[in-house]
């Protein structure tokens, strides 16, 4: 995520929180809870490609979230584009107006204004009232070997401080707040984050289970709230063994797996034997990028 100050061509200063998505299926719970935490998306079309599966996909996910759609047409300098091509692939599969589209180039820097006023003219600012109690979407979480878990949060109702007690609401885990602050994208700390903010929250949480993609963060100490809606478990989709090639690695092994745990809640093991390869692991994956992810991750971080 990264917040933008941004002065528009009337000479008002806006203020972005935008949020980089994965574009994969295997990721498409991930995806879902971002798009809950935005209230419009940029729909970026290769202009040599055309629409794709998952342009699809994550349309029909901004779509059923009711968000704004602004579609944009990238990559218009290279040889073998063809943004007229495009263009009808948007009116025909997916029934979105060309000619609201912008042309742009992030490598040549063209259309990119165009973009950035699209966003005030078309995405509606966020709602949410301060004076409520704290509800917050924790859409994104990863684990720092000295802070512990790092949270990126989006503010939906009230206000969240330094030092106050929270609550994650599927875990039923109560911290403190240690740091808040936004990407700028250098982190830039804050006292406070209060209702339409997105932002980062480190609260000491030591492991990156105990934070759950789409859960509701509310006040520990204070009135009882509904949690958001979307909230679900992440299920592994695709399994696959995981042995040593010499037995006196396991150990080894064990320890690989235990750190990229760490790192990847969405990622399962559990020891497992087998009479033709000896001790080794049953690991379960997002999907088969996810599963190529994690042994590359393997192969490069724990030789």
């Amino acid at each position: 995520t990264v917040r933008l100050n941004y002065v528009s061509r009337n000479s008002e200063t806006y203020i972005f929180n935008m949020i980089d998505t994965p574009g994969h299926v295997d990721f498409t719970y991930e995806v879902s809870r971002s798009l809950a935490a935005c209230e419009g998306v940029l729909l970026v079309v290769d202009a040599t490609q055309g629409i794709q599966a998952q342009t699809i996909a994550n349309l029909n996910l901004a779509m059923q979230n009711d968000l704004a759609i602004v579609p944009i047409i990238n990559k218009i300098d290279l040889p073998s584009a063809d943004p007229d091509g495009v263009r009808e692939q948007l009116e025909d599969i997916l029934q979105i107006e060309s000619e609201n589209a912008v042309l742009t180039s992030a490598k040549q820097g063209l259309g990119i204004e165009e973009v950035l006023e699209s966003v005030v003219n078309k995405i509606p600012p966020p709602k949410g009232e301060k004076n409520l109690p704290l509800r917050a979407l924790l859409f994104d979480a990863w684990y720092d070997s000295y802070r512990g878990v790092i949270s990126l949060v989006r503010l939906m109702e009230g206000e969240i401080k330094k030092g106050s007690r929270i609550r994650l609401m599927a875990t039923r885990g109560e911290f403190e707040v240690e740091e808040l602050g936004n990407f700028t994208p250098a982190p830039k700390t804050r006292d406070s984050l209060s209702a339409g903010d997105v932002g980062y929250l480190i609260a000491g949480i030591k492991q990156l289970d105990q934070t759950k993609i789409g859960d509701t963060v509310s006040e520990a100490n204070g009135p009882s709230v509904v949690p958001l809606p979307g909230y679900k478990e992440i299920k592994p989709m695709v399994f696959s063994g995981l042995y040593p090639i010499i037995g006196d690695q396991y150990e080894l092994l064990r320890d690989a797996l235990k750190k990229l745990r760490l790192n990847d809640a969405s990622f399962t093991y559990e020891p497992e034997t087998s009479t033709a390869l000896g001790f080794g692991f049953r690991c379960g994956f997002l999907g088969l990028l996810h599963m190529e992810i994690i042994r590359e991750r393997l192969e490069r971080e724990h030789k």
